[in-house]
């Protein structure tokens, strides 16, 4: 998969890029990680990204040129262009997965007080939003996006099934999880686990994760 985020801001996504798992997809060949500066996109001296909004109102608006130049430059017929937005469909475990099937995904952040609205036209973005609040630019929300879809690429995680049980991945939240010691401050692991029974362990696991999901998310349920 290649991963392409147009931005005003490339740095605000280096350390991302070069620590964890996503280090180690781009070092397995499982992701090709790029940052493109929109100014490099401009023809003016200035490199001028934004402009005053037509109508009047506070704040800059995004101007159109650089960002469809730029989605242009880079786009392939298999590409998948999206916008990240407060306005755009919430973000969930199955778009992740969805987008995990892709090719080529080029993420557009907007700054200021958002883009010329011609862009989403242009070049055919979808919007994306992870959640009814707004940040100051959109590179945090595409890097929530990249992580979600790059941990589901086969061999990323380093064991098949490992994002399998997770929450969301069957429409529940995640069953509680242990490790040593046994006990802890009076508090003991479920017997359950210890038992080496895995039909047991596998119906406490299903239980638990309905119930947990009861109490805490109900509207999953539903």
């Amino acid at each position: 998969m290649r991963i392409d985020v147009l931005t005003v801001f490339p740095a605000m996504l280096d350390g991302f890029i070069r620590e964890s798992m996503l280090k180690r997809a781009v070092a397995l060949g499982k992701v090709s990680l790029h940052t493109v500066d929109l100014r490099d996109f401009t023809d003016d001296v200035h490199r001028t990204t934004d402009d005053r909004p037509y109508g009047g109102g506070p704040g800059m608006v995004m101007k159109p040129e650089p960002i469809v130049a730029a989605v242009e430059a880079i786009r392939t017929a298999h590409s998948r262009v999206i916008l990240m937005s407060p306005q755009g469909q919430v973000f969930g475990q199955g778009m992740a997965r969805a987008l995990a099937e892709e090719s080529h995904l080029i993420f557009i952040c907007g700054h200021y007080e958002g883009i010329d609205e011609r862009v989403r036209g242009l070049v055919s973005a979808e919007e994306l939003s992870i959640g009814d609040y707004v940040l100051t630019n959109g590179v945090l929300p595409a890097a929530v996006v990249v992580d979600a879809v790059v941990r589901l690429l086969p061999g990323v995680l380093g064991g098949e099934g490992a994002t399998e049980e997770e929450s969301f991945s069957e429409g529940l939240l995640e069953y509680p999880q242990y490790t040593r010691p046994v006990e802890y401050r009076g508090l003991r692991v479920p017997e359950v686990l210890r038992s080496g029974n895995h039909a047991a362990v596998a119906a406490w696991r299903r239980e638990q994760a309905e119930a947990r999901t009861r109490e805490r998310r109900n509207d999953l349920l539903q």
